[in-house]
């Protein structure tokens, strides 16, 4: 009887649940036994670990967060900690370790199957969906849909005071989130870190509202979005990754330019928690299932993926090497709806 090691890293999301429920199931009838190592790289750094099985991962479906805990961690680990993992994963038993997590969490995975030759397979998971080697990470489609409930809600009381409010959404290196719940949310300017801010022009655009009668406006902004003529301000919120920095700053100026009220709403960690999606819910279980067999086919190394709802797999080398960044021609749809 083989043994399996999962662990969750990195910062939260809903579906991560949905993952570990799937692997335990699917392993056991795989006739694997089943190690859940806690609170992400930490639980493996301090031998932090416990066997799961049916009835601790019942009922856990629709919980938001994960139930072995995270943290995060940058890559790389010190040596320090690199050394503790590498042996206390060998002196586990565990045959191979399924990894859940984003970026940073999936780097680190790559540092110890490198230095280590550990037996790792990823699960990609990630709210900015920033993870090149694939179309959709569990989490994001969760994300959206509470953005755009919020901008819903926001809409009616922008319109009821003549207010221009700028709704600040995750989104530190890529606009995922900005773009599609902006869009399904109706938003009259998306602004994203792959694509500098003229304010200029949005004040020119909220200007131009107001002249056809239209007196208030919904701005979604990512919080890693880059305004032209601001460097050192935006520089000092990266070095920080200040939450609510960026948005502040636009509306300060657009209150300024235009005398327009303007009002900041910061979603923030909101789109992590609660109840994950339909779509959250099944993609983590397929990931989940596929993880596993993986594992059975001894493909270490390999990060499921989704491609054109397929479920694959790709080199986690591969899957990390770079972010997925908004195009231009998705990032134009925005446009379309803003009066520049």
């Amino acid at each position: 009887m083989k043994k399996i090691g999962i662990l969750t890293g990195g910062a939260d999301c809903s579906g991560l649940n949905s993952v570990i429920r799937a692997i335990v199931r699917k392993a056991i009838k795989e006739g694997y036994v089943i190690t859940g190592i806690k609170n992400g790289w930490n639980g493996l750094i301090e031998n932090d670990m416990r066997i799961l099985d049916l009835r601790l991962t019942s009922g856990i479906l629709a919980l938001g967060g994960t139930i072995l805990g995270t943290s995060r961690h940058v890559p790389p680990l010190s040596e320090e900690q690199m050394r503790l993992a590498i042996e206390n994963f060998k002196r586990s038993g565990i045959d191979a370790l399924i990894v859940v997590g984003g970026e940073d969490t999936l780097k680190i995975a790559l540092d110890l199957k490198t230095q280590g030759n550990l037996p790792i397979v990823g699960v990609p998971k990630s709210i900015d969906n920033a993870l090149s080697g694939t179309d959709y990470a569990f989490g994001f489609d969760t994300a959206v849909n509470i953005a755009t409930e919020c901008i819903d809600r926001l809409h009616t009381t922008a319109e009821s005071h003549h207010r221009i409010i700028v709704i600040e959404v995750m989104g530190r290196y890529t606009g995922w989130i900005a773009v599609q719940a902006g869009i399904a949310g109706g938003a009259n300017i998306v602004l994203i870190p792959e694509y500098p801010v003229d304010m200029q022009k949005i004040c020119a655009s909220i200007r131009s509202r107001h002249k056809r009668g239209k007196t208030f406006s919904i701005i979604v902004v990512s919080e890693g979005t880059r305004i032209l003529g601001q460097r050192s301000k935006i520089a000092q919120m990266n070095s920080k990754h200040n939450i609510g920095y960026v948005s502040r700053v636009i509306a300060d100026i657009i209150e300024a330019e235009t005398g327009y009220e303007t009002r900041v709403s910061v979603l923030g960690h909101i789109q992590r928690g609660g109840t994950p999606t339909a779509f959250d819910r099944i993609l983590g279980t397929r990931f989940g299932i596929h993880a596993v067999e993986l594992v059975k086919r001894n493909k270490v190394g390999q990060m499921v993926s989704l491609r054109c709802n397929k479920i694959c797999s790709v080199d986690i080398k591969e899957a990390v090497k770079k972010r997925k960044t908004i195009k231009k021609s998705l990032y134009q749809i925005t446009e379309i709806f803003s009066d520049f």
